[in-house]
């Protein structure tokens, strides 16, 4: 793994000063002083004191902490603090999320800060501690030949500063050298206003994203950045950089490139097909990379079992592609988001996992992960890098808690809407209900009497198949049974083979077939099937009587008249089966699969 501090500026988001690498790297070596931890937002510069001062009191009605000070460039700096340097990050990303001051405020550590001049001298409260910062004289005002002005005790002489016009903005750009105009379009993106070329030409979409940059920070829309203007700019980008600790990992055993946050993470262990950095210095924070070979079956396993996570709240965003898969959820306690995208037949994403009270700070980080990621080469992790146990490996989630639901059951399609017919039993008290993990669904139906529930998919799906009923079996006729036996520890419905004994239980109650069928609980639910691929019944669950003792393959299922009857209820007719020929083996046992669907039951929502 390569942690590169600071890189050539043509790539994105790869762009950190050599000021800001001293910062980043010089932690390591030496505690800092008090005065050193010290730091600040800078959230204007004005040229004028007159307006510095009312901008100041604008600010000073919403926060406690205003200050304002001389810059050595003759202008007025308006900035919030002082905050401990290791929470100024997340105060600035709070702020700016809330709209509460401007995109491009910045953080810094003081040291060019000159004269003071907000509050007035005499107000500052007792619970504010003086700033240690260097005061000197402000640039003295050109000289004029007009008569000295009273100096008022405790005000600072305003100088005779003009703002630069646009022509002496362009005069002062053109004295940039290259790696300066590289600067300034990375900052630019950094911030999302250029999605250009880092190449330091200053073409139309630089001027564009400059204009933009402008307008949002409440600047007149020229498309030329003013002096101040492009210090304010690169220093923000540094700033965000310098309290994050943004930093390339490449990523070589993954093969991938992402931008991280090194001061709030760090690396764990690799456990393929995952990546682990933890949380540092209390963030707070955990990120994952995810890298494995594989196809569209195995990024849609991977969804189920990033679904599963607990850490990966339930009843967030959820897109699902054969080539793509993005999820987040929010709970009071737990924040968390997660992509992955298969290409070449190489599945490369990340997760994410925070608080939602670090939710303004997490959105920065998510936002630089994402527009930096990329996968490198043909490489994916190896899954014999390390060692694991076969729970690991059988999980692929070590390190990870997976949330499992408190009971699985069979169900089956009874519409081409995606209407599944299960069990009352399989949803009774649930919080959530999913279909083959990865599709949420509501009840439609629960009909007590018989047994039966129809669920419906909360969005569109396809089926593969859909149940198509008949009632004309013989007695003695070979059936199977389409389920999940073992509750969704395999990844395909099993068909168990039976027969056929005869219509009605075996008190002669009607709207029941009765099976000589060898079933596990996991089975209720699914579709009993005959050789022409007619659906006969519903497989029931386990009669429970304490005064018979039944035959282990004696089984019950509801017959097609008794589910015709509660599919009416949700206004679905069911599907006739018009063909009795026998099917191939192959056809029946794809037909049965298609349409059979495990049914877990969750509870949590």
């Amino acid at each position: 793994m390569i942690i590169s501090r600071f890189k050539s500026l043509v790539a994105p988001f790869r762009a950190i000063t050599a000021v800001t690498a001293a910062m980043v790297l010089s932690v390591p070596f030496a505690a800092p002083s008090a005065a050193q931890e010290r730091r600040w937002i800078q959230v204007e510069a004005l040229p004028g004191l007159a307006r510095a001062n009312e901008r100041a009191a604008d600010f000073a009605t919403e926060f406690g902490n205003v200050w304002g000070f001389g810059l050595p460039s003759g202008w007025y700096g308006v900035v919030l603090g002082p905050y401990d340097g290791a929470e100024v990050g997340s105060v600035l990303s709070a702020l700016k999320s809330g709209a509460r001051i401007p995109a491009d405020s910045y953080i810094t550590d003081g040291a060019e800060f000159r004269a003071q001049f907000w509050p007035p001298e005499g107000s500052v409260p007792e619970t504010v501690l003086q700033p240690e910062v260097a005061v000197g004289a402000l640039p003295d005002p050109v000289a004029e030949p007009v008569p000295e002005p009273e100096v008022i005790a405790g005000q600072v002489a305003e100088p005779a500063v003009i703002e630069e016009t646009p022509a002496e903005a362009r005069a002062s750009e053109a004295a940039l050298d290259l790696d300066q105009r590289k600067e300034l379009q990375v900052a630019l993106q950094w911030f999302g206003f250029y999605n250009g070329g880092i190449d330091g030409a200053f073409g139309p979409g630089t001027r564009n994203s400059m204009a933009a940059w402008q307008a949002a920070s409440g600047h007149e829309a020229s498309g030329i950045l003013t002096t101040a203007q492009r210090a304010a700019l690169v220093g923000a980008h540094q700033g965000e950089v310098a309290a994050f600790g943004f930093a390339l990992v490449e990523e070589q055993e993954s093969g991938i490139d992402a931008t991280l946050p090194l001061a709030l993470v760090e690396f764990d262990r690799y456990e393929p097909p995952f990546v682990h950095f933890r949380e540092k210095n209390g963030s707070g924070l955990s990120i994952v990379l995810i890298s494995q070979p594989g196809d569209a079956s195995s990024l849609g396993g991977l969804y189920e079992v990033i679904s599963s996570l607990t850490a990966m709240p339930a009843g967030g965003a959820r897109e699902r592609s054969d080539t793509e898969i993005r999820l987040t959820g929010q709970t009071g306690d737990q924040d968390g988001r997660a992509w992955a995208r298969l290409s070449g037949g190489l599945i490369k994403g990340w997760m994410a996992f925070g608080k939602p009270q670090n939710a303004g700070r997490d959105a920065r980080v998510f936002e630089v992960i994402d527009a930096s990621f990329r996968a490198v080469g043909d490489t994916a992790l190896d899954p014999g890098l390390v060692p694991l146990d076969e729970a690991a490996r059988r999980g692929l989630v070590a390190g990870l808690e997976v949330r499992q639901p408190i009971r699985n059951r069979s169900g089956f399609y009874v519409s081409k809407a995606g209407a599944v017919l299960t069990t009352v039993d399989a949803v009774k008290t649930c919080a959530r209900i999913t279909l083959d993990h990865a599709v949420e669904a509501k009840l439609m139906v629960e009909d007590a009497a018989s047994g039966l529930a129809v669920l419906q998919p909360v969005t569109a799906l396809a089926p593969p198949a859909v149940a198509e009923f008949s009632s004309g079996t013989r007695p003695g006729a070979g059936v199977v049974i389409a389920g999940y036996p073992y509750e969704g520890r395999l990844p395909a419905p099993v068909l168990t083979h039976g027969a056929f004994e005869e219509a009605g239980g075996l008190d002669g109650a009607a709207g029941m077939l009765r099976l000589t069928v060898a079933t596990r609980p996991g089975d209720a639910g699914g579709a009993v099937i005959d050789g022409s691929g007619a659906v006969l019944g519903m497989l029931l669950p386990e009669l429970r009587n304490s005064t018979r003792d039944l035959p282990a393959d004696v089984a019950f299922a509801a017959d097609a008249a008794q589910i015709a009857a509660v599919l009416g209820q949700a206004s679905i007719t069911p599907l006739e089966r018009a063909s009795t020929v026998a099917l191939p083996p192959e056809t029946l046992t794809r037909e049965a699969r298609g349409m059979t669907v495990l049914v877990s039951c969750w509870d949590q929502p």
